[in-house]
């Protein structure tokens, strides 16, 4: 009864980080160039005297989505939305370049370029600062120029956006939200990413799939706890019969 009871228990629980995984998807389910994400698990045998035949499952190393969203288009100068694989490099709240999809930008106090939430927004040569009352316009490739009000065929260069395409396997997601690579170095330009400005894209998650997920996992929950009682109520059952022989 008691590998009955490790099979549950250990199913219980990973029932329940699935279920987060899924409600924080869910969650971010119209968060713009959010990726949704992923968890798998693994069979972890438990280790000990007596103890060869149970097994825990275990989270393995949590992934991302990386399928595009839907483009939406706004009209507004200042959303990017990366067409196809690509990210935007942004500063991080630690100082550390970080990446994203969101490319909904605005012009802090400052002067510099930042997304919604606050992080810079890097160019090839770090953050972008864009001269005051400008109107500005963003290239395919990330080239970012502006002319001043009143004067729009006045164009002078203001920078680039620093766009990168690592490999999804080279990158984890932080608890802010952001990717970053795991071996803490930056990733390098890639010329061949292309972006449309006046648009922004969608969260990859599918709310009605998640849903679904969500559903099935509770029935899932609910069979656990049945197989987790009825072990319990047999080993009960087991114990009554072994006392009334002795």
């Amino acid at each position: 009864m008691d590998r009955m009871i490790y099979v549950a228990a250990s199913g219980v629980r990973s029932t329940m980080q699935r279920q987060e995984v899924l409600a924080n998807n869910l969650a971010n389910a119209n968060t713009p160039g959010f990726r949704a994400e992923t968890v798998a698990f693994r069979v972890a045998p438990v280790t000990g005297p007596g103890l060869p035949t149970r097994a825990f499952v275990a989270e393995s190393t949590p992934g991302a989505d990386f399928t595009p969203g839907v483009i939406t288009t706004t009209g507004r100068p200042l959303d990017v939305a990366v067409q196809g694989q690509g990210f935007f490099a942004v500063q991080a709240s630690d100082g550390n370049e970080a990446y994203t999809r969101n490319g909904g930008f605005q012009v802090n106090d400052q002067g510099l370029l930042q997304t919604l939430a606050g992080q810079l927004v890097l160019g090839d040569g770090g953050p972008i600062s864009v001269p005051p009352n400008s109107t500005i316009s963003i290239a395919a490739d990330g080239s970012i120029s502006g002319s001043p009000a009143g004067a729009a065929r006045n164009v002078s260069p203001i920078g680039r956006l620093k766009l990168v395409n690592p490999a999804g396997s080279d990158m984890a997601r932080g608890g802010d939200g952001l990717f970053r690579m795991k071996d803490g170095a930056e990733a390098p330009v890639d010329a061949r990413v292309r972006v449309a400005a006046g648009a922004i894209e969608g969260s990859n998650v599918n709310a009605v799939e998640t849903m679904v997920g969500m559903i099935t996992l509770a029935r899932q929950f609910e069979m656990q706890m049945k197989l987790m009682q009825s072990a319990d109520a047999a080993a009960r059952k087991g114990t009554q019969l072994l006392a009334s022989n002795g």
